[in-house]
């Protein structure tokens, strides 16, 4: 799916201005994953340690008339070496941020997640899509729709906070989070219902901070202020939502979709809770988006060291 980079020109503007940070690129070794490093390299936004088998890197290279010469390129000796090699440079202090390339997912998270030489912290990681719809007026944040299943109520507590932190980074100071389900009322015989109003009291709580909650929620009501009058709701958030946290990753991740290719929507995202942002694209995410996640990743990283 082509992505419209210019959708996200505030973003990629803003790490520019911060200047280029290190990212080790786990296996390169596309097209697509290859020109995404390279263009967030040539936007002054992330100097790219590549790391890869370096004999097939420097072939697919080649064949695209890419001078590897400027970058630093790791020799890998298979997919997961260079996971493991890649995850290794962020605990070394020498990159500050992760890009998956073209491996496996699952591969390059257990690398990440590895108890002894992950860079897991004490907080659940979790995917934020970050998507513009030309219909809606400000970005919306879609989570967790790539890392957790089906998450339970502390799981989605984190989810909610990395959301968030990832919002303040983006400049949004007191984001608006609305928690979807299938209705707007209590129902005990369906968890989502549940889960959102105890997060919403956790809110009041001090157990999540710096945005204002509110759900459950139905879709149409979350983001829609004529839907929320129709039903009588009276809500800060609703209509205009910054985060729309979902109940599991099924939903989130046909939401997500249908936006994408029902509404033309474009997409960045990065996962959050680890040592630092990684950009997890599919192996099928062209070059624009690869070089969008990338821009949030650099904004985030200089957010966080202040």
């Amino acid at each position: 799916m082509i992505r419209d980079v210019h959708a996200f020109s505030d973003i990629i503007s803003q790490a520019t201005a911060n200047g280029p940070q290190p990212m080790a690129v786990a296996h390169p070794c596309s097209p697509e994953a290859l020109l995404g490093a390279v263009e967030a390299a040539e936007h002054g936004i992330a100097t790219p340690i590549l790391i890869a088998p370096r004999a097939k890197l420097l072939k697919l290279a080649a064949g695209m008339d890419i001078d590897l010469s400027r970058f630093e390129v790791i020799d890998a000796e298979h997919s997961h070496a260079a996971a493991e090699r890649a995850v290794a440079l962020v605990r070394d202090g020498r990159a500050d941020s992760l890009m998956k390339g073209s491996l496996h997912t699952d591969e390059f998270m257990s690398a990440v997640l590895d108890r002894s030489k992950g860079i897991r912290t004490d907080r659940r990681i979790s995917h934020v899509f970050v998507m513009k719809v030309e219909s809606y007026p400000r970005y919306l944040f879609i989570t967790d729709a790539a890392i957790n299943i089906e998450p339970d109520l502390m799981t989605k507590r984190d989810i909610c906070q990395n959301a968030i932190d990832l919002t303040h980074a983006l400049g949004v100071a007191q984001p608006k989070v609305a928690i979807l389900a299938a209705v707007e009322t209590i129902n005990p015989a369906m968890r989502a219902t549940l889960d959102a109003a105890a997060l919403c009291k956790m809110a009041d709580r001090g157990q999540i901070r710096g945005a204002l909650l509110d759900g459950p929620l139905a879709f149409d009501n979350a983001i829609s202020h004529a839907a929320a009058d129709t039903k009588g709701i009276d809500s800060a958030v609703a209509g205009e939502p910054d985060i729309l946290l979902v109940p599991d990753l099924e939903s989130g991740n046909m939401l997500a979709k249908q936006l994408t290719y029902l509404a033309a929507a474009a997409s960045a995202g990065i996962v959050m809770g680890a040592r630092v942002p990684i950009v997890l694209t599919s192996r099928a995410d062209d070059a624009a988006g690869r070089l969008a996640s990338a821009a949030v990743a650099n904004v985030f990283a200089a957010h966080r060291k202040g």
